[in-house]
């Protein structure tokens, strides 16, 4: 009944992630065995995690915004990635320590992986998370961060960089840890998520 030795989660891996995330034994072992029917040969690659992505966030364009977490999360650089590195993605965008989380999302932010973030980096990634806001919440923002360029633009004054500079992922971390506004202004708002991921539970 799906408990062969292909079908079960290896103790090795199995012991490591309940050592660097929240999620049980119960938890991981319940998700691998969805992984597995989902992604048979046991590796997902970036147009199924943009397809299930896409499952949260009907309303919106998610394919962009997935593209990078994605990218951020294929730690060997083969364009799949591996149960480990899925679960890892999952912890580290909803339930990371604060530094982890931002460690997360210099790694997204730096979209040319050269170890330092430019402006035309930030806007990339506003760009994508403005794919994912309703027109109709975009209506609420305020007026300098109503457009991906506005927000671009006060995320990197916040920094105090100019046009051409770059970010250290030191100066981004303790830049981000000291001012909640930059925080809000990087990521697309985590109780968004949240609610689909509830919304989607409470579906049967």
């Amino acid at each position: 009944m799906g408990n062969s030795k292909s079908g079960a989660l290896s103790k090795e891996i199995l012991e490591e992630l309940q050592l660097n995330t929240k999620f049980t034994e119960e938890e991981l072992c319940a998700w691998y065995q969805s992984f597995l029917k989902e992604c048979p040969s046991g590796r997902i690659t970036r147009q199924q995690f943009q397809s299930i992505y896409a499952k949260f966030f009907p309303d919106s364009d998610p394919k962009a915004y997935a593209e990078h977490v994605f990218r951020s999360f294929d730690a060997n650089s083969d364009g799949t990635l591996d149960f480990k590195e899925y679960v890892i993605a999952l912890h580290m965008t909803t339930a990371g320590k604060p530094s982890q989380k931002l460690e997360w999302a210099f790694s997204l932010y730096d979209v040319d992986g050269n170890g330092a973030i430019s402006k035309n980096e930030v806007l990339e990634i506003v760009m994508a998370i403005f794919k994912m806001i309703s027109p109709e919440d975009v209506k609420h923002l305020p007026d300098d961060e109503n457009t991906p360029e506005k927000r671009a633009g006060k995320i990197w004054a916040f920094f105090g960089k100019k046009d051409d500079d770059k970010l250290t992922e030191e100066e981004f971390i303790e830049g981000t840890l000291a001012n909640k506004e930059i925080l809000r202004l990087i990521q697309f708002e985590p109780q968004k998520v949240k609610e689909r991921f509830k919304e989607k539970e409470k579906k049967p």
